[in-house]
């Protein structure tokens, strides 16, 4: 089944809306305090190039945890698994994204996964190249086919606030160093990282995202390994520790960021976009949640 256009999905933005006023918008980053609670947007892209979309689809976003599926694939083209596993973990955890806890309770020090703030920036450290400059524009041309645009944008305000914020990333960070997982100067790392967080995007941005994702043989600038490796996380850890509850409740790989973005992937069918910044206790869009559940019911997504 599919959506019959952008008046049909008013109908669902409509509906998830007034969830919006039972959530709360991150202030833990300063500059994201200003979004608007009430705004929620929605796009879909289907594999034939088809797009609809609905609400403030025109409100700009950065990715924030979004952006971990990206690095992710970059450092597995680069570098392939067997490298890239070695400093990152493959294994879901009940804890908050930003809990340390783990870093000394598993059986080795590298974090459990990617998708957790740990494991992100054990991702980000393996970007290659010399100094900041250079990793971040190579990164840049990895992003740009994903985008479909020539130029990355970067909210700069929002990534200095999460820069001169990054308390417990830079611990994190120096307990990464202390074993050995990493080696990056921490300034650096963290440049590079909440640059990475504060790329600019809007739900048909991460609705393109999404589609390239379900295009089960990959495509020219991805391979199938890389996209096969990073929708697996997206199931098991992309909403946090609601990650079992969101399988069971919409179905499909999805990444939450905490500024509200949504990407969510329906394999061989369609990309998902969805911005509402208004957050639930784990951190997921609270409004964005609601409506991609219904979506998900109506068009029958679920993958399992």
């Amino acid at each position: 089944m599919r959506c019959n256009g952008n008046k049909e999905l008013d109908k669902f933005i409509e509906l998830s809306k007034p969830v919006t006023q039972n959530g709360t918008v991150a202030d833990y980053i300063p500059a994201l305090a200003s979004a608007k609670q009430e705004h929620l947007s929605v796009s879909i892209r289907y594999l034939d190039g088809e797009e609809m979309y609905a609400g403030d689809f025109v409100e700009a976003f950065t990715l924030q945890s979004i952006s971990k599926v990206l690095s992710l694939l970059y450092v597995l083209e680069f570098y392939g698994e067997e490298v890239v596993f070695k400093h990152v973990g493959k294994e879901p955890t009940g804890d908050p994204f930003n809990s340390i806890v783990k870093l000394e309770e598993g059986p080795d020090t590298k974090p459990l996964n990617p998708m957790i703030n740990a494991g992100a920036l054990a991702v980000t450290s393996l970007f290659p190249g010399n100094g900041v400059t250079e990793r971040w524009e190579r990164f840049q041309q990895f992003l740009t086919p994903f985008f479909e645009k020539d130029k990355i944008e970067v909210d700069t305000e929002i990534q200095k606030s999460e820069f001169d914020t990054a308390f417990l990333n830079r611990s994190m960070i120096y307990y990464l160093k202390q074993n050995e997982i990493i080696n990056d100067d921490v300034e650096e790392l963290m440049t590079l990282y909440t640059r990475q967080c504060s790329v600019l995007a809007d739900c048909l941005d991460i609705a393109k995202i999404g589609s390239i994702l379900a295009m089960n043989e990959g495509a020219s600038f991805v391979s199938r390994r890389s996209v096969q490796i990073a929708k697996t996380f997206m199931v098991t850890c992309g909403m946090y520790n609601a990650s079992g509850e969101f399988a069971i409740e919409v179905g499909v790989p999805a990444k939450s960021g905490v500024s509200g973005g949504i990407l969510a992937v329906v394999p061989g069918r369609c990309g998902v976009g969805i911005f509402g910044p208004a957050l639930d206790k784990m951190g997921n869009s609270i409004g964005g949640l609601h409506l991609i559940k219904n979506l998900s019911k109506s068009y029958n997504w679920s993958i399992f």
